[in-house]
């Protein structure tokens, strides 16, 4: 008998073993190829509902933490009885009319210096007003 290691069997378990290391990373690459091509045939039509849900979204102006007060010419939320502030809109303003108003067109039904108040009153929204998530989601960068 010779002391060829490939007699003896240790280079073929070896080969065997590195050949069953490529096959496993290539089934890893595979299936990593596989996850990734199906997250972003997911994402893409998310994005496009979040895209069109943005412009569909609705602001009430003045909100329900402000029910019965006027708009000052600022943007805030005043008495009835103040001087030069508006009546409250009657009607909530979509994402796609608030996001025109804000690139200088008027909100509809509204004069120019009552879309500016209501439009002022719109930026000065916070967080857990009422129209706040829909003001921020058209500031979001797409």
């Amino acid at each position: 008998m010779t002391d060829n290691p490939t007699q003896n069997g240790k280079t073929a378990d070896f080969q065997d073993a590195s050949q069953n290391a490529a096959i496993v990373t290539r089934r890893r690459a595979l299936m990593m190829g596989a996850v990734t091509a199906s997250a972003v045939v997911s994402i893409k039509p998310a994005l496009a509902q979040t895209a069109g849900s943005v412009l569909n979204c609705e602001i009430p102006v003045p909100g329900n933490h402000a029910a019965g007060g006027y708009i000052g010419p600022d943007g805030k939320i005043v008495s009835p009885d103040t001087p030069g502030a508006f009546p409250p809109a009657g009607r909530n303003f979509t994402g796609e009319e608030v996001k025109r108003a804000m690139n200088g067109r008027s909100l509809p039904g509204t004069s120019y210096d009552q879309s500016k108040a209501y439009v002022n009153y719109i930026r000065r929204l916070q967080s857990g007003q009422s129209g706040f998530t829909c003001y921020a989601s058209l500031q979001m960068p797409r």
